[in-house]
């Protein structure tokens, strides 16, 4: 789309060394036997303690996809990204927790961001954490479910409520916006409930806590409209951050193995049309729902401007923002963020032996997600022949 054919706005930010670093990655992402082939053989000197690959890890696709390792180097980049209009959330991207211990590690690190965020607002306006970073998969299915639970599971999931409660607190009292992540559904159904009840005990006089919607499910547009009916009547604001959705595959396997209907549309088109359908209802509605429309969707981007525009609300208005992942889309964010309006960066951080998951699924998610790695190609050989020219 020609608002988002800016290839020296996308990539301004990069010296020639890092253009063609991207260059060469997008290349090999781009083939999926070279994709898969890679993913397998990073996990490799991991598992054997091998140094040799790690070096080409991190100055790769590590330093592509990632802040960092420490939220100090991840601040930099975030400083960085700021002098172009483009603000971050830091995003602590270690996965796997199982005890009680390393669920409470994570929430003191996502208290310690908060305090981050706080002293810089402009560059860090929101603070996310993931529903399973706080507290075991099953815990949540057994809630959502109503399914009988033993004294020890119970208290395991009050362990959850507080920490939930300790972090949105915290935002409430720093004024900073939490965002609750989204996961896979047969967990959300407990995890939406307690995102609501932080809803309604902080979000009196501005969204401070924000729940996710991915609309690759197709009871969500119909969940926004059922919770706005909610907060209308009981009088608290909402915040939502709208995605497609990132477990499809997984969501389809699960429910023909179960055998339960699946959750997941039934076609792409579908989930394009309550993506947008979301973002209308919200821009329509923003005096009760907060918006951060998290998505690399050129379309979905440009709707949301003109939506903007057609109900009178200014470019940077902080009820609504647009996101996209670090490393990515460049051409639709550092536009964005040089027409003025909020855009924020997912910016990933912590040990690259942690941060593989999140790497390998970045990698994964690009080769599949049609014509995406294509369009970044396109855009990157387009700077590259106009800086030669130039």
């Amino acid at each position: 789309m020609p608002l988002f054919d800016d290839a020296q706005t996308a990539f301004e930010s990069k010296s020639d060394k890092d253009l063609k670093k991207a260059h060469m990655l997008f290349k090999l992402i781009a083939n999926p036997t070279l994709t898969k082939m890679g993913t397998w053989m990073f996990k490799i000197p991991f598992a054997t303690n091998i140094p040799l690959v790690k070096p080409i890890i991190r100055n790769t696709i590590y330093k592509q996809f990632v802040g960092g390792e420490t939220t100090t180097e991840c601040l930099n980049v975030a400083k960085e990204l700021y002098k172009y209009g483009v603000s971050s959330i830091m995003d602590y991207s270690v996965e796997g927790q199982e005890s009680e211990a390393e669920f409470d590690s994570v929430k003191d690190e996502i208290l310690r961001l908060i305090k981050i965020a706080k002293d810089n607002p402009n560059e860090l306006p929101f603070v996310v954490f993931k529903p399973t970073g706080f507290g075991r998969k099953d815990i949540y299915e057994k809630v959502g479910k109503n399914l009988p639970m033993t004294d020890e599971e119970k208290q395991k999931w009050q362990a959850i409520r507080n920490r939930f409660d300790e972090v949105c607190k915290s935002g409430f009292e720093k004024d900073v916006t939490i965002m609750i992540d989204a996961e896979e559904s047969w967990m959300q159904d407990a995890a939406d409930d307690l995102a609501d009840e932080m809803m309604q005990k902080y979000n009196k006089e501005r969204c401070i806590v924000c729940n996710t919607l991915q609309m690759y499910r197709h009871d969500r547009l119909d969940y926004l409209k059922r919770m706005f009916e909610k907060a209308e009547k009981e009088n608290y604001l909402l915040g939502f951050k709208v995605v497609r959705g990132a477990y499809m595959e997984k969501e389809r396997e699960r429910a023909e193995a179960e055998n339960y209907p699946s959750p997941i549309q039934p076609d792409k088109a579908s989930t394009d049309r309550d993506y947008n359908l979301a973002l209308e209802f919200i821009v329509e509605n923003n005096y009760r729902i907060s918006l951060f429309a998290g998505t690399h969707n050129e379309y979905s981007s440009e709707l949301l401007t003109e939506l903007m525009r057609k109900y009178n609300i200014p470019s940077n208005i902080h009820k609504i923002w647009f996101g996209q992942l670090y490393g990515m889309s460049d051409n639709i964010s550092f536009k964005l963020g040089n027409m003025g309006y909020n855009i924020a960066k997912y910016l990933p951080y912590g040990p690259i032996k942690e941060v593989m998951p999140y790497l390998i699924r970045r990698a994964q998610e690009n080769t599949s997600v049609a014509g995406q790695t294509g369009r970044e190609l396109s855009l990157i050989e387009k700077e590259i022949k106009r800086r030669k020219q130039a």
